[in-house]
């Protein structure tokens, strides 16, 4: 699991949650998804971050009511004002007392760091820094 970064989210999927096929709704499990990735950003402490782009993602298993999705998240790169994260979600399904873990999704997000009037602000981290982190640098 230590490829998939750190754990950020776990929560119950609930009947509010759903789409009129019963299935989750794929908004929902975005929205997890981007709390998760802004989660992420916080291993550099920079402050305000904002989400500008979801560049990928797959739903891969449906989710339902009652499933367990643990949302992993990791940041990939590292620019002059942006972060690029790596999230993972995976769901755990009982099935009459036997448990499946499932794949649900991935998505690679961008996110800009940004100060209180919502401006574009340097990440104050050297190209050095980050590679020892063992975060990408495109600095």
């Amino acid at each position: 699991m230590n490829t998939m970064g750190e754990p950020r989210i776990k929560m119950v999927a609930m009947p509010k949650d759903t789409n009129p096929a019963g299935n989750i709704f794929g908004g929902w499990i975005m929205s997890q998804i981007d709390i998760a990735g802004a989660l992420a950003t916080r291993d550099l402490n920079v402050g305000r971050v904002v989400t500008v782009a979801v560049h990928s993602m797959e739903f891969k298993e449906p989710l339902h009511v009652g499933d367990v999705i643990s949302c992993y998240g990791k940041i990939m790169r590292v620019g002059t004002t942006s972060l690029t994260v790596q999230v993972e979600v995976n769901a755990e399904r009982s099935y009459f007392g036997e448990r499946r873990c499932l794949h649900v999704t991935s998505a690679v997000l961008t996110y800009v760091h940004v100060d209180k009037e919502g401006t574009k602000i340097p990440i104050p981290y050297t190209h050095q820094e980050l590679l020892a982190l063992g975060i990408e640098s495109k600095k």
